[in-house]
């Protein structure tokens, strides 16, 4: 028989060539289970992932990019799976309410700068994502002497505010059971992380890189606000034309 995905003549249970299965194993309940349990392995899944940036995320992030890239999660994975779960959490335990105070007119008569930043607010884990771009441009004019470019600096945030996301999942459980207020300290603690794991990204060693980290995190959170209020400012003065 052929090989279904580079077409070349296979005699065992996988090609010569490519070393694509000769049959793909049936998806039913042991296989989604396997599947599982592959994710959740503590010696290369998504424990492993999170066990490791919350211990050495400097040292973890390098060897992922120049050594080994098997051991760890997908950063885009990784960083989609811990802002997909802080969403939910956020909307299930209705936290926004706890730490948002933007309250300005939404639904008919909402102005677009009113809209998006309320897009924003409400699904904070997607608009992550997006903050990394801008954070990344920062990082990159900081560090502009460090070897590492602008992608790999961004997968390097998708590891780093990725586990920000897991930061605030676990205060948005505590304040949903115990109904104190604590995401102002999930806030502080989640950025003191970021900044820390980006300091060690460069050189744990030298205490300026992580005056840097903080200033470019900072300045990047506050571009990234800016943009969609700068879009609402113009699609709303194109309104009134």
């Amino acid at each position: 028989m052929d090989c279904k995905h580079c077409n070349k003549e296979i005699h065992s249970k996988f090609c010569p060539d490519c070393g694509h299965p000769a049959s793909l194993q049936r998806i039913d309940g042991k296989y989604i289970l396997h599947e599982i349990e592959h994710v959740l392995e503590f010696e290369r899944g998504i424990l492993f992932t999170i066990r490791a940036l919350t211990t050495h995320p400097g040292l973890t992030i390098r060897t992922y990019l120049s050594e080994n890239r098997s051991r760890l999660v997908k950063p885009l994975l990784f960083i989609i799976i811990t802002s997909v779960l802080y969403t939910f959490l956020d909307h299930f335990f209705h936290i926004q309410d706890g730490y948002v105070s933007y309250k300005e007119t939404s639904g008919e008569h909402a102005s677009a700068i009113s809209t998006m930043v309320l897009w924003v607010q409400e699904h904070y884990g997607y608009a992550n994502i997006m903050m990394g771009i801008f954070i990344a441009l920062w990082l990159k004019l900081f560090f502009r002497k460090s070897d590492f470019n602008f992608f790999e600096i961004l997968i390097m945030l998708c590891f780093v505010t990725g586990m920000g996301m897991l930061i605030f999942s676990v205060f948005v459980i505590i304040q949903g059971l115990t109904h104190v207020n604590v995401m102002t300290v999930a806030g502080i603690i989640g950025v003191a992380y970021c900044v820390w794991a980006i300091g060690q990204f460069y050189d744990k060693k030298k205490i300026v890189n992580y005056s840097k980290a903080i200033v470019a995190y900072l300045l990047g959170m506050i571009t990234f606000w800016i943009f969609p209020v700068l879009i609402g400012t113009i699609i709303d003065f194109i309104n009134k034309q």
